[in-house]
């Protein structure tokens, strides 16, 4: 099972950094999310996937009998998804702000508050040195 969960694993991390390179801020967000997705996935496989073994030691034990699922992880991905939740949704806010206020999603064209480097072309949208003077 593990190894399924590796290459799983594997394809979630490659998709969430092709997205995140785009230029599009939508696929950006939705490739931070797919990438904290891959990371909560791999912490709870790390946690073994022991199914039905409760981690209970017996009486007169000192530590279980048998391998089981160790529960830290499983609370720390419980944890996790609720703040990668709360992050997607700020991050989609986030992003309808800045497309009410630039008027696009693409990262290229968000260069607002960013200085105009020399030949460069402006956006519509940008700030001119005059105007910002004034």
């Amino acid at each position: 099972m593990e190894p399924l969960l590796a290459i799983v694993i594997g394809i979630l991390v490659a998709l969430s950094i092709f997205l995140i390179l785009r230029k599009n801020l939508v696929r950006v967000v939705i490739g931070i999310v797919i990438l904290s997705n891959a990371v909560n996935l791999l912490i709870f496989t790390l946690g073994r996937l022991d199914r039905g073994i409760p981690p209970l030691i017996p009486a007169g034990e000192s530590v279980p009998v048998e391998a089981f699922a160790n529960p830290l992880p499983q609370a720390l991905v419980l944890t996790a998804i609720v703040i990668g939740f709360g992050l997607f949704a700020f991050a989609l806010v986030l992003t309808y702000r800045a497309y009410t206020e630039v008027g696009t999603i693409n990262v290229d064209d968000m260069r607002v508050a960013e200085p105009a480097y020399k030949g460069e072309v402006l956006p519509e949208t940008a700030i001119t040195e005059e105007e910002d003077k004034s």
